[in-house]
């Protein structure tokens, strides 16, 4: 497939993982966002959420008592040392190295690198070198 234009920011409105112990995921995931510049919405009982990505208990009353199945996650990186820091935060937070910081294949300057997290999802922090973007984000107001 050639992908001469990608588009980021329109395709998910958000995704629910549903863990095992919240606790342990709400460590790692704090302890990544935090390298990737990307703040907590909020939290509450069993559960916590950022952007996009909500995390809860299976008593939560959104997760109707079922985990969810492996997934794979990827967060944008403003730069490789970004990318860096988040993979030393994933492992010191109890995540597990599934690729080391590096260059991929996927398409010219593709840097990514990869941990599991408590309930074995596969994470990724990626920075696509360099690149025009058309905008930071959108705001969506109610």
């Amino acid at each position: 497939m050639e992908t001469n234009r990608i588009y980021r920011g329109r395709l998910i409105d958000h995704v629910h993982l549903v863990v095992k112990d919240v606790g342990a995921s709400k460590r790692f995931y704090t302890a990544i966002f935090e390298t990737l510049g990307i703040p907590l919405g909020g939290e509450g009982e069993g559960f916590f959420w950022a952007d996009e990505l909500f995390i809860s208990s299976a008593t939560s009353p959104a997760a109707l008592g079922v985990l969810t199945g492996r997934t794979h996650l990827a967060f944008q990186a403003q730069d490789r040392p970004s990318v860096d820091r988040f993979h030393a935060a994933a492992l010191a937070a109890g995540g597990k190295d599934n690729g080391a910081p590096g260059v991929r294949p996927y398409h010219p300057g593709y840097y990514a690198a990869f941990a599991l997290d408590p309930d074995g999802n596969n994470i990724e922090a990626v920075h696509h070198g360099p690149a025009e973007r058309s905008a930071e984000s959108i705001v969506v107001r109610f």
